[in-house]
């Protein structure tokens, strides 16, 4: 299977190509260039590979939540690719990337730090980005049999002192965590083992969950392929606030 995938919803900025299982990826940190950054990232992965969007079997991109301007980017860049190829798309939340990432990368990590507290067994992040207006985007994945994010309940919007979550042991993971980190742990209650905020999503594990997704037949056509930004009010006026 052959799928690209790009991820502009926070100052990360990268695309990936995921090629039978195999990922390349081009990243950056950038604070408003992903506009300039994002094409030259796919040719170079295309080029590299010597494809052409036409011998892609599908597209996914990082859907949301995040910043309004990075997420209308990825979708954008993405629909003009499905259009002009007729590729299918399958958007992946950003929040299940975040955790997608860590369950990839630092599994090991968080075992070991968890038998130092006598615990068992890791398979759950909570998740959270800052949302800016005193609140965070949420979402708590487990980490299923076949190593895939898996979302228990849904995502949301909300205050760090609100948030919803099954009483489940696992580690905290996102943005949200560097600024709300207090908050959090008083809500969570012993249940968070420790936590990392330095998490960003990334185009390679929205590759992975993209390539997860067509294959349980969740592509949807160009038209559907919408941003997702969980709050109603992009901007509020200064008084709401």
């Amino acid at each position: 299977m052959k799928l690209l995938a790009v991820e502009t919803s926070t100052q990360a900025c990268s695309a990936a190509l995921y090629i039978d299982g195999v990922i390349c990826e081009r990243f950056e940190l950038t604070s408003n260039e992903h506009t300039r950054l994002i094409l030259p990232m796919i040719n170079s992965l295309m080029s590299d590979a010597g494809l052409r969007p036409q011998q892609l079997d599908a597209l996914a991109f990082g859907c949301g939540p995040g910043s309004f301007t990075g997420v209308r980017i990825a979708a954008g860049v993405i629909q003009g690719i499905a259009f002009g190829a007729d590729l299918p798309v399958v958007p992946v939340s950003t929040l299940a990337a975040i955790a997608q990432d860590f369950f990839d990368n630092n599994a090991d990590k968080a075992m070991c730090e968890r038998l130092k507290a006598e615990l068992s067994t890791f398979n759950v992040a909570f998740t959270a980005m800052d949302a800016r207006m005193g609140e965070i985007f949420w979402g708590v994945y487990r980490r299923g049999e076949h190593g895939f994010a898996e979302l228990i309940g849904k995502e949301s919007v909300i205050p760090a002192a609100d948030v919803e979550f099954p009483d489940m042991i696992g580690v905290g993971v996102g943005s949200g965590w560097g600024v709300y980190q207090p908050e959090l742990m008083t809500r969570l209650a012993g249940l968070v083992s420790y936590c990392e905020s330095g998490n960003l999503p990334r185009a390679c594990a929205i590759a992975r969950l993209g390539a997860r997704g067509f294959e349980q037949g969740r592509a949807v056509a160009v038209e559907q392929a919408m941003p997702v930004y969980l709050r109603d009010k992009v901007a509020k006026k200064e008084s709401e606030r």
